[in-house]
């Protein structure tokens, strides 16, 4: 039996199966599909033709737009934002005539991560805290937290804050202030 707390909407289009828990006021729309044994955290937004599962974990007040999978393997953290058609992978090498479920990757996209629309995050790459990845890029490796992340295959282009904006050389967020220092080549952390 599925867990809904009863603020959840679902859309009368979408279908919630058996073993599924759903978070106060998340809000899963038209024609949407969440599959056995899936956690849903509180606050979330799952667009038009979005698929869970099985056995994903999505945290709380995470938007998913629309026309996404969210494949077994993959994990969403707290506050992550999933762009319209961005595509998770669960295995390196498919082929439809063999089955491969043994060896699906992990993919841990971690709190506040932000993914563009039709971007491509290749299984078996974390992507780290607060990262940005530009819509069309596709993910081959792993990503560090707060690192802007552009092309095919991707690579840094530059830094990201909490708050989304793009971070100059001085690293002090334009939006909201908070200042920022390199740790090393390819780290970055917020100064509090």
């Amino acid at each position: 039996m599925s867990k809904l707390h009863q603020d959840v909407l679902v859309h009368e289009s979408s279908y919630i199966d058996e073993n599924v828990t759903i978070g106060a006021g998340t809000k899963i729309w038209h024609f949407s599909h969440i599959m056995p044994n899936c956690d849903i955290g509180k606050g979330c937004s799952l667009g038009q033709n979005v698929v869970i599962g099985p056995n994903v974990t999505v945290g709380s007040r995470v938007k998913i737009q629309n026309n996404v999978s969210v494949y077994e393997g993959v994990t969403l953290e707290d506050d992550v934002f999933c762009g319209p058609s961005c595509v998770f992978t669960n295995v390196h090498n498919p082929r439809s005539e063999i089955l491969r479920k043994d060896e699906y990757r992990r993919t841990n996209v971690r709190r506040g991560a932000s993914i563009g629309a039709n971007a491509t995050i290749i299984c078996g790459h974390d992507l780290g805290e607060y990262c940005f990845i530009a819509a069309g890029a596709v993910i081959t490796k792993e990503v560090p937290a707060y690192a802007l992340m552009a092309g095919t295959p991707a690579r840094r282009i530059g830094w990201m804050s909490r708050a989304g904006g793009r971070l100059g050389d001085d690293l002090v967020c334009p939006i909201d202030g908070m200042a920022y220092r390199l740790t090393g080549p390819d780290t970055l952390e917020a100064i509090v």
